[in-house]
Protein backbone atom coordinates (compact mmCIF):
# COMPACT_ATOMS: atom_id res chain seq x y z
CA UNK A 1 0.00 0.00 0.00
CA UNK A 2 3.04 2.51 0.75
CA UNK A 3 5.03 1.85 -2.41
CA UNK A 4 1.60 2.54 -4.42
CA UNK A 5 1.25 5.77 -2.57
CA UNK A 6 4.93 6.98 -3.56
CA UNK A 7 4.12 5.46 -6.70
CA UNK A 8 0.81 7.84 -7.38
CA UNK A 9 2.45 11.05 -5.87
CA UNK A 10 5.53 10.60 -7.96
CA UNK A 11 3.30 9.99 -11.14
CA UNK A 12 1.08 13.56 -10.01
CA UNK A 13 4.53 15.58 -9.66
CA UNK A 14 5.56 14.37 -12.97
CA UNK A 15 2.54 15.32 -14.64
CA UNK A 16 2.33 18.75 -12.80
CA UNK A 17 5.88 18.98 -14.06
CA UNK A 18 5.38 18.12 -17.81
CA UNK A 19 2.50 21.24 -17.49
CA UNK A 20 4.43 23.60 -16.22
CA UNK A 21 7.22 23.15 -18.62
CA UNK A 22 4.32 23.22 -21.34
CA UNK A 23 3.13 26.77 -20.16
CA UNK A 24 6.22 28.00 -19.79
CA UNK A 25 7.29 27.09 -23.59
CA UNK A 26 3.78 28.65 -24.78
CA UNK A 27 4.32 31.60 -22.33
CA UNK A 28 7.99 32.19 -24.22
CA UNK A 29 6.15 31.60 -27.69
CA UNK A 30 3.70 34.46 -26.74
CA UNK A 31 6.43 36.57 -25.46
CA UNK A 32 8.27 36.22 -28.67
CA UNK A 33 5.65 36.65 -30.90
CA UNK A 34 4.47 40.03 -28.82
CA UNK A 35 8.26 41.11 -28.93
CA UNK A 36 8.52 40.39 -32.78
CA UNK A 37 5.21 42.42 -33.49
CA UNK A 38 6.86 45.43 -31.65
CA UNK A 39 9.97 44.91 -33.90
CA UNK A 40 8.65 45.19 -36.76
CA UNK A 41 6.54 48.23 -36.30
CA UNK A 42 9.50 50.49 -37.52
CA UNK A 43 9.26 53.77 -39.32
CA UNK A 44 10.13 53.58 -43.07
CA UNK A 45 10.78 56.58 -44.43
CA UNK A 46 10.29 57.80 -48.08
CA UNK A 47 11.19 60.95 -48.88
CA UNK A 48 9.26 62.31 -51.97
CA UNK A 49 11.00 65.67 -52.53
CA UNK A 50 12.38 69.21 -50.25
CA UNK A 51 10.11 68.82 -47.68
CA UNK A 52 7.71 66.05 -48.99
CA UNK A 53 8.21 62.68 -47.28
CA UNK A 54 5.68 59.77 -46.40
CA UNK A 55 5.99 57.46 -43.10
CA UNK A 56 4.80 53.70 -43.25
CA UNK A 57 4.51 52.74 -39.45
CA UNK A 58 2.17 49.87 -38.46
CA UNK A 59 0.27 49.80 -41.57
CA UNK A 60 -0.24 53.54 -41.27
CA UNK A 61 0.41 56.28 -44.12
CA UNK A 62 1.75 59.66 -43.15
CA UNK A 63 2.07 62.37 -46.06
CA UNK A 64 4.14 65.16 -44.29
CA UNK A 65 3.59 68.35 -46.42
CA UNK A 66 1.95 66.76 -49.78
CA UNK A 67 2.78 68.89 -52.69
CA UNK A 68 3.68 68.23 -56.52
CA UNK A 69 0.50 66.74 -57.79
CA UNK A 70 -0.74 62.76 -57.30
CA UNK A 71 2.07 62.12 -59.95
CA UNK A 72 4.73 62.84 -57.30
CA UNK A 73 2.94 59.87 -55.06
CA UNK A 74 2.34 57.26 -57.81
CA UNK A 75 2.54 53.41 -56.55
CA UNK A 76 2.47 54.75 -52.48
CA UNK A 77 -0.13 53.64 -50.70
CA UNK A 78 -2.79 56.01 -50.12
CA UNK A 79 -2.30 58.70 -47.38
CA UNK A 80 -4.09 57.76 -43.56
CA UNK A 81 -3.09 60.91 -41.93
CA UNK A 82 -2.07 64.06 -43.38
CA UNK A 83 0.03 66.72 -41.47
CA UNK A 84 1.02 70.19 -42.85
CA UNK A 85 3.48 72.55 -41.52
CA UNK A 86 2.70 75.70 -43.33
CA UNK A 87 0.93 78.06 -45.59
CA UNK A 88 3.84 78.24 -48.33
CA UNK A 89 3.69 76.69 -51.83
CA UNK A 90 6.70 73.96 -50.65
CA UNK A 91 4.10 72.80 -48.03
CA UNK A 92 0.93 72.92 -48.85
CA UNK A 93 -0.68 72.68 -51.76
CA UNK A 94 -4.48 72.59 -52.38
CA UNK A 95 -4.39 71.42 -55.71
CA UNK A 96 -2.40 68.32 -54.61
CA UNK A 97 -5.04 67.11 -51.73
CA UNK A 98 -8.08 67.99 -54.41
CA UNK A 99 -6.05 65.01 -56.67
CA UNK A 100 -5.13 62.64 -53.59
CA UNK A 101 -7.58 59.91 -52.53
CA UNK A 102 -7.87 61.58 -49.11
CA UNK A 103 -11.49 60.47 -48.54
CA UNK A 104 -10.34 58.75 -45.26
CA UNK A 105 -7.66 60.59 -44.31
CA UNK A 106 -7.35 62.88 -41.20
CA UNK A 107 -5.54 66.28 -41.85
CA UNK A 108 -3.53 68.35 -39.21
CA UNK A 109 -2.70 71.85 -40.17
CA UNK A 110 -2.37 74.67 -38.63
CA UNK A 111 -5.27 77.81 -38.55
CA UNK A 112 -3.88 79.37 -41.67
CA UNK A 113 -3.36 76.15 -43.72
CA UNK A 114 -7.18 75.51 -42.16
CA UNK A 115 -8.41 79.18 -43.59
CA UNK A 116 -7.01 78.11 -47.05
CA UNK A 117 -9.22 74.76 -47.18
CA UNK A 118 -12.48 74.86 -48.66
CA UNK A 119 -15.55 73.11 -46.88
CA UNK A 120 -15.41 70.42 -48.49
CA UNK A 121 -12.15 68.84 -46.67
CA UNK A 122 -13.84 70.57 -42.82
CA UNK A 123 -14.76 66.80 -41.82
CA UNK A 124 -11.44 65.47 -42.02
CA UNK A 125 -9.60 68.61 -40.19
CA UNK A 126 -7.93 69.08 -37.16
CA UNK A 127 -6.36 72.24 -36.30
CA UNK A 128 -3.74 72.28 -34.14
CA UNK A 129 -2.36 75.53 -32.41
CA UNK A 130 1.40 75.63 -31.45
CA UNK A 131 1.40 73.31 -27.85
CA UNK A 132 -1.21 71.76 -29.07
CA UNK A 133 -1.85 68.07 -29.56
CA UNK A 134 -4.09 65.44 -30.83
CA UNK A 135 -3.91 61.67 -31.37
CA UNK A 136 -5.45 59.77 -34.42
CA UNK A 137 -4.21 55.95 -35.44
CA UNK A 138 -2.46 55.52 -32.20
CA UNK A 139 -0.36 58.28 -32.98
CA UNK A 140 0.16 61.55 -30.77
CA UNK A 141 0.79 64.40 -33.04
CA UNK A 142 2.31 67.56 -30.95
CA UNK A 143 2.55 71.07 -32.54
CA UNK A 144 6.12 72.52 -32.30
CA UNK A 145 6.69 76.46 -32.57
CA UNK A 146 8.50 77.25 -36.43
CA UNK A 147 9.36 80.63 -36.85
CA UNK A 148 12.45 82.97 -37.54
CA UNK A 149 14.76 84.46 -35.47
CA UNK A 150 17.00 86.79 -37.79
CA UNK A 151 15.42 90.54 -37.72
CA UNK A 152 15.94 90.09 -42.39
CA UNK A 153 13.83 87.15 -42.03
CA UNK A 154 11.19 87.06 -39.52
CA UNK A 155 8.42 87.94 -42.36
CA UNK A 156 9.12 84.92 -44.18
CA UNK A 157 7.69 82.49 -40.68
CA UNK A 158 6.38 84.81 -37.88
CA UNK A 159 5.71 82.75 -34.36
CA UNK A 160 2.70 80.94 -34.24
CA UNK A 161 0.87 80.78 -37.97
CA UNK A 162 3.17 77.10 -38.44
CA UNK A 163 3.69 74.36 -37.11
CA UNK A 164 6.47 71.85 -36.50
CA UNK A 165 5.03 68.19 -35.33
CA UNK A 166 6.67 65.69 -32.92
CA UNK A 167 5.27 62.12 -33.56
CA UNK A 168 4.79 59.64 -30.79
CA UNK A 169 4.47 56.20 -32.25
CA UNK A 170 4.43 53.11 -29.75
CA UNK A 171 7.71 54.85 -27.70
CA UNK A 172 9.44 56.00 -31.24
CA UNK A 173 9.57 60.25 -31.61
CA UNK A 174 9.36 61.99 -34.76
CA UNK A 175 10.21 65.47 -35.17
CA UNK A 176 9.69 67.42 -38.38
CA UNK A 177 10.73 70.61 -38.20
CA UNK A 178 9.14 73.04 -40.74
CA UNK A 179 10.44 76.23 -41.62
CA UNK A 180 12.44 77.38 -38.83
CA UNK A 181 15.71 78.39 -37.07
CA UNK A 182 17.40 77.24 -34.07
CA UNK A 183 14.24 78.31 -31.57
CA UNK A 184 14.45 77.78 -28.20
CA UNK A 185 11.75 75.21 -28.10
CA UNK A 186 13.78 72.82 -30.80
CA UNK A 187 16.61 72.93 -28.26
CA UNK A 188 14.32 71.85 -25.27
CA UNK A 189 13.14 68.63 -27.47
CA UNK A 190 13.87 65.31 -25.60
CA UNK A 191 14.13 62.07 -26.13
CA UNK A 192 13.99 62.12 -30.21
CA UNK A 193 14.15 59.42 -32.37
CA UNK A 194 14.28 60.76 -35.55
CA UNK A 195 14.96 64.41 -36.59
CA UNK A 196 13.93 66.35 -40.17
CA UNK A 197 16.17 69.16 -39.42
CA UNK A 198 15.54 71.86 -42.25
CA UNK A 199 18.52 74.30 -42.98
CA UNK A 200 18.20 76.62 -46.23
CA UNK A 201 18.87 80.74 -46.84
CA UNK A 202 17.50 83.15 -46.63
CA UNK A 203 14.01 81.56 -45.35
CA UNK A 204 15.55 78.94 -42.69
CA UNK A 205 18.98 78.75 -40.82
CA UNK A 206 22.44 77.52 -41.97
CA UNK A 207 23.89 74.76 -41.81
CA UNK A 208 26.06 75.96 -38.53
CA UNK A 209 22.82 77.01 -36.55
CA UNK A 210 21.35 73.47 -37.62
CA UNK A 211 24.01 71.68 -36.40
CA UNK A 212 24.59 74.02 -32.93
CA UNK A 213 20.79 73.22 -32.24
CA UNK A 214 20.72 68.86 -33.01
CA UNK A 215 23.85 68.31 -30.93
CA UNK A 216 21.96 70.54 -27.94
CA UNK A 217 18.70 68.42 -28.04
CA UNK A 218 20.65 65.13 -29.14
CA UNK A 219 18.18 63.14 -31.68
CA UNK A 220 19.32 59.27 -31.98
CA UNK A 221 19.38 59.99 -35.77
CA UNK A 222 19.02 63.18 -37.71
CA UNK A 223 17.78 63.37 -41.20
CA UNK A 224 19.36 67.05 -43.32
CA UNK A 225 15.99 67.87 -45.30
CA UNK A 226 14.58 71.14 -46.74
CA UNK A 227 18.01 72.46 -47.99
CA UNK A 228 17.62 73.80 -51.24
CA UNK A 229 18.05 77.44 -50.95
CA UNK A 230 19.70 80.50 -52.47
CA UNK A 231 22.19 81.54 -53.66
CA UNK A 232 23.55 77.71 -53.34
CA UNK A 233 22.26 74.14 -51.62
CA UNK A 234 23.61 73.53 -48.50
CA UNK A 235 26.08 72.08 -47.51
CA UNK A 236 24.82 68.62 -45.84
CA UNK A 237 27.82 66.57 -46.37
CA UNK A 238 29.54 69.64 -44.06
CA UNK A 239 26.48 69.01 -41.53
CA UNK A 240 27.02 65.23 -41.03
CA UNK A 241 31.12 66.04 -40.22
CA UNK A 242 30.34 68.84 -38.01
CA UNK A 243 27.77 66.37 -35.91
CA UNK A 244 29.20 63.57 -35.88
CA UNK A 245 32.74 65.59 -34.87
CA UNK A 246 30.75 66.73 -32.28
CA UNK A 247 29.03 63.80 -31.07
CA UNK A 248 29.55 60.75 -32.87
CA UNK A 249 26.30 59.26 -31.43
CA UNK A 250 24.27 60.82 -33.07
CA UNK A 251 23.58 58.93 -36.57
CA UNK A 252 23.01 61.83 -39.54
CA UNK A 253 21.15 59.83 -42.08
CA UNK A 254 21.18 61.55 -46.25
CA UNK A 255 18.27 60.37 -48.02
CA UNK A 256 17.33 61.40 -51.58
CA UNK A 257 15.54 64.55 -50.93
CA UNK A 258 16.00 66.20 -54.84
CA UNK A 259 15.80 63.06 -57.24
CA UNK A 260 15.94 65.13 -60.32
CA UNK A 261 18.50 67.22 -58.99
CA UNK A 262 22.03 66.47 -59.54
CA UNK A 263 23.46 67.12 -56.15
Amino acid sequence: MKKHCIYLVVLLFFGYSCKQVQKEKEDSVENNSQTETKASAEVKIIPIQHATAILEWNGISIYVDPVGGSQAFQGQNKPDLILITDIHGDHFSLETLQELDTEKAKIIVPQAVADKIPDEFAPQIDVLNNGESKERYEITVEAIPMYNLREDAKDFHIKGRGNGYVLNMDGQRLYFSGDTEDIPEMRALKNIDMAFVCMNLPYTMTVDRAVDAVLEFQPVKVYPYHYRGRPEVSDVQRFKQLVNSGNPSIEVVQLDWYPNDDF
